[in-house]
């Protein structure tokens, strides 16, 4: 564990923004350059055999001949349910691991909840899945789960409203603590760590023909056989809950719709998630975290920013 001398303040570095802005390869090229390691913020990522669908894109850790090691990926079965707390447990114990080992945590990814949670240390409960709930809960109406969360106002605030899955496990927790039934846990404590963070962007046109153009790529390369082979041990409610791609694509090969249909609703659902990605880390700002912009092109801007945050 590393030392919690409050006058040691170690650097992190965090690379975030929409979908398809190339996050992955630019932290990727930050570690290498600065005897860094890659921790990685995606719900999905953690998940093992989520691997095209989820844009894991390993082989981006090589530069050089070497990989640059990563941390919070492939660290869960897909039949299981990764939360919050595992993610912020596991961020604490890879953020520790790389500074007592002298190397810079570089963090990147998409999900604004676990980039946000682990920078202000978000205080989550362990709360166990609870199956029958989710299943009760699943039922209803977006709208009327936000109305029942509000109910609960400390984790309402810190909820991410335009998912219906992290409204459900918001519910799970609240009604967990509300019957006594979530049991406490000590994490470990981060080590103190000054952050600059980048946010990746693209204009508009140019963001969505990049989201058109990597998923023809991904569809291109194997997604569909990926999702086939998820359906075949993986119940179809939970292949639901990962989301756009395995959603998408499993409509698909139940025949629910076309391929043709699939894809062009599967692109415009990458769209939406962008914007709604925008609108968190734009937010973030506001919230506490300041997030410096840069053009994903804009590499020299990226280093500039980069050099004067490690000087």
């Amino acid at each position: 564990m590393v030392s919690e001398n409050k006058a040691i303040e170690h650097k992190c570095i965090v690379v975030c923004g929409p979908t398809a802005t190339g996050k992955t390869r630019i932290a990727v090229r930050i570690a290498a350059e600065h005897n860094g390691e890659i921790v990685s913020a995606d719900s999905r990522q953690v998940y093992r055999t989520l691997d095209i669908g989820s844009g894991k894109d390993l082989c981006e850790y090589r530069i050089g001949g070497k990989t640059v090691p990563y941390h919070c990926i492939d660290i869960a079965e897909p039949e299981t349910v990764f939360t919050l707390y595992q993610y912020l447990d596991e961020f604490n114990r890879s953020c520790n691991g790389i500074i007592s080992r002298g190397a810079l945590p570089v963090i990147a990814g998409g999900t604004g909840l676990y980039i946000e949670g682990a920078l202000k240390e978000y205080d989550v409960p362990h709360a166990p899945e609870d199956v029958v709930l989710r299943e009760e809960l699943m039922t209803k109406e977006k709208d009327d789960l936000i109305d029942m969360l509000k109910k609960y106002p400390d984790i309402f605030a810190r909820t991410d409203l335009s998912s219906k899955k992290r409204i459900v496990r918001s519910l799970e927790i609240a009604i967990g603590e509300e019957k006594g039934t979530i049991s406490g846990h000590e994490r470990e404590k981060l080590a103190p760590m000054t952050k600059l963070v980048l946010g990746i962007f693209y204009d508009r046109e140019i963001l969505h023909a990049r989201i058109l153009a990597r998923l023809e790529s991904r569809l291109d390369s194997g997604m569909i056989e990926e999702v086939e082979r998820l359906v075949s041990h993986v119940k179809p409610e939970r292949i639901r809950m990962f989301g756009m791609e395995y959603s998408h694509v499993a409509s698909y090969l139940w025949n629910e719709v076309s391929y043709d249909q699939m894809k062009e609703n599967l692109y415009h659902s990458i769209c939406r998630l962008a914007k709604r990605q925008m609108t968190w880390f734009r937010g973030m700002s506001k919230r506490g975290i300041p997030v410096i912009w840069v053009n994903g092109d804009d590499q020299p801007a990226i280093d500039e920013h980069v050099e004067k945050f490690l000087e």
